[in-house]
Formats: C-alpha cells, sequence, structure tokens
C-alpha cells in the first residue's frame, strides 16, 4: 500500500493581506512557518516516513517542505522541484487586494474569477514585469509554456504530468511521498486520484499546514484519506 501526504504552505505574506498571489513569489509569515512545523511534527508523530518529496517553484511551498522535514528530522530525504505544482496562475489579478477588486468588478465577477472552473481571469501582457518570462527561475520553459492567466482546468492540465511523470512512480518506487504545494494545485491532484467531477473540485478546500494522507491501494486509487 503507498501513502501520500499533501501539504498546502504556511500562511503567506500575501494570505495576510489578502491579496491575489498566483506565482508571486512571497515568503511565509511566522504564523505560516509555525504552521509548517506544526505539520512536520504530526507527521512524525503519526508515525509517516515520506522517502520523497516534491514541491513547487515558490518558495513559500519549498520552506514549508523543508521547516516541515525539519521536524520530522528527516532533511536527507531527496526532493523534486517542479514548476508544474506551481500555484493557479492569476494574471493581472496577482498583487490587487480581493476586497479592493470586488469592489471595483463587483463580488459576482470576482467570484467566477476564483472559484469557476473554466473561467480564467484577465491575462498579463507579456510586457508586464509580473510576466513569469521575466523570472530567471523560469527561463528553461517556452513562450507556450509560461501562462498569463489560467482557469482551475488549465491548473489541472498543468499540473497532470507531473502526477503521471513523476508522483506516480516515485509512489511505486519510495512507498510514501510528501507532496508540498498549493491549494489549486493539491487541488488538481485529489481530483486525479479521486477522479472528481468539475463540480465536486469545486466544493473542495484545502485548508494550510493541515497534512492530509491518502492510503492508496496498487492502482493509486485511495481506499481512505484522513487529516492528521
Amino acid at each position: 500500500m503507498s501513502k501520500i501526504i499533501l501539504l498546502r504552505h504556511g500562511q503567506s505574506e500575501w494570505n495576510l493581506r489578502n491579496l491575489f498571489t498566483g506565482w508571486t513569489d512571497v515568503a511565509l509569515t511566522e504564523q505560516g512557518r509555525e504552521e509548517a512545523r506544526r505539520a512536520g511534527e504530526k507527521i512524525k508523530n503519526a508515525g509517516l516516513e515520506p522517502r520523497y518529496y516534491f514541491t513547487s517553484y515558490l518558495k513559500r511551498a519549498i520552506d514549508t517542505l523543508h521547516i516541515a522535514a525539519a521536524a520530522m528530522d528527516r532533511e536527507y530525504v531527496p526532493e523534486t522541484k517542479d514548476w508544474h505544482l506551481n500555484e493557479r496562475h492569476y494574471g493581472a489579478l496577482q498583487g490587487l487586494d480581493k476586497a479592493v477588486t470586488a469592489a471595483k468588478y463587483g463580488d459576482e465577477q470576482v467570484h467566477q474569477w476564483r472559484r469557476s472552473y473554466d473561467v480564467v481571469p484577465p491575462a498579463l501582457e507579456p510586457t508586464d514585469d509580473r510576466y513569469p518570462g521575466k523570472d530567471p527561475k523560469y527561463a528553461m520553459l517556452s513562450p507556450d509554456e509560461l501562462p498569463l492567466a489560467e482557469s482551475l482546468k488549465d491548473t489541472i492540465e498543468r499540473v497532470r504530468p507531473c502526477w503521471e511523470e513523476f508522483i506516480a512512480p516515485a509512489l511505486r518506487l519510495y512507498g510514501t511521498v510528501l507532496v508540498a504545494a498549493h491549494g489549486n494545485s493539491l487541488r488538481a491532484l485529489v481530483m486525479m486520484m479521486r477522479h472528481l467531477t468539475p463540480d465536486e473540485v469545486l466544493k473542495l478546500e484545502i485548508p494550510t499546514g493541515e497534512p492530509q494522507v491518502f492510503e492508496l491501494d496498487e492502482n493509486l486509487s485511495p481506499i481512505s484519506s484522513h487529516y492528521l
């Protein structure tokens, strides 16, 4: 039996300020760091010993992983960073205050951008300083791979190759794997494992800093799941 532990990063500076974050690379708050430490302790106290780690290219997820790994005394475990596990890209909304944006565009429009399955928010222009092509982290990616904005559907399709090509084989090889990532990229993984419909995945909420453990059968389908 394989086990996958999903861990959404702890509170970030922009979570605290109620800003659209997406691919913006912001740090954890002190509360977020404490959430990550407690998550690692919960995993250790549950007797779980992940043997491989996955995370995104964004430091709030990377730092969450490393803080949790230190709390588990398992810093030596190998890890893969994969940009496919980044948060959903919120396009031109990134950096905007959510309440101010709702006041400008209306609650219903902002709700559509945030909570719909296939509605894409306003896109960035490639000349925008927020465009990921200007970030050296993504220098190896082609323009076709760099999003200007994403729906949840787009995010799920981006995460899929990471699941199929890397995470699923690691589960079969190592048995227990920890993925520290983001709300929407983790929703994508749960959707794929559970074969959820678009309506079902929209109802899925993943709290920050709370490890969720899935026990998987030989086909990597969930037998059970619970939060620690």
